[in-house]
C-alpha cells in the first residue's frame, strides 16, 4: 500500500517531500500544462546539468504526465546533485498522492525508496573521514 497520501487545502494539489544527502526538496504537484519552477526558477536555468535534468524528468515520463501537471519546488540544503535527488524522490511522493496507480512502477523503478547514503564524519587525528597524515619511513 501506499505511504501517507498528502493532499493540499486546494484539493487539486498533491504534496511530496524528498530528502538526498543533507538537501530536502518540497514538491507541489497540480494539473496545468507541464511548467517546472524551482525555488522561483525555470527548471532548466535551476539545474544546469542534464545528467540532474534527467533524473527530475525520469519521474515524469514513467507515469506519462509530462505534458499534463505543473510542479512547483523548494528545496534547500546541499549541492546540485543531491537536490536533484530529492527534487526526484520528492515528486515520485507527490505523483504517487496525485494518482494511486503510479505506485506500483515509481515503487518497482525505485523512485520511492530513500538513498540512505551520508557524508562520513571527519574524525579527530586524521585530515577528513579516513585520510591520515602521509607516513614518513625515517
Amino acid at each position: 500500500m501506499p505511504a501517507v497520501v498528502r493532499k493540499c487545502k486546494s484539493n487539486q494539489d498533491s504534496l511530496g517531500t524528498g530528502r538526498r544527502k543533507s538537501s530536502v526538496a518540497r514538491v507541489r504537484v497540480r494539473p496545468g500544462t507541464g511548467q517546472i519552477t524551482v525555488n522561483k526558477r525555470p527548471f532548466e536555468e535551476y539545474f544546469k546539468f542534464a545528467q540532474n535534468r534527467r533524473a527530475v524528468l525520469e519521474v515524469l515520463e514513467l507515469t506519462g504526465n509530462t505534458d499534463d501537471v505543473d510542479v512547483i519546488v523548494r528545496c534547500s540544503g546541499g549541492g546540485t546533485t543531491g537536490q536533484a535527488g530529492a527534487v526526484r524522490m520528492g515528486l515520485a511522493r507527490a505523483m504517487v498522492s496525485h494518482n494511486e496507480e503510479n505506485f506500483l512502477a515509481l515503487r518497482s523503478g525505485g523512485f520511492l525508496t530513500r538513498d540512505s547514503r551520508m557524508s562520513e564524519r571527519k574524525k579527530p587525528g586524521l585530515h577528513g573521514a579516513r585520510r591520515g597524515s602521509q607516513f614518513s619511513k625515517r
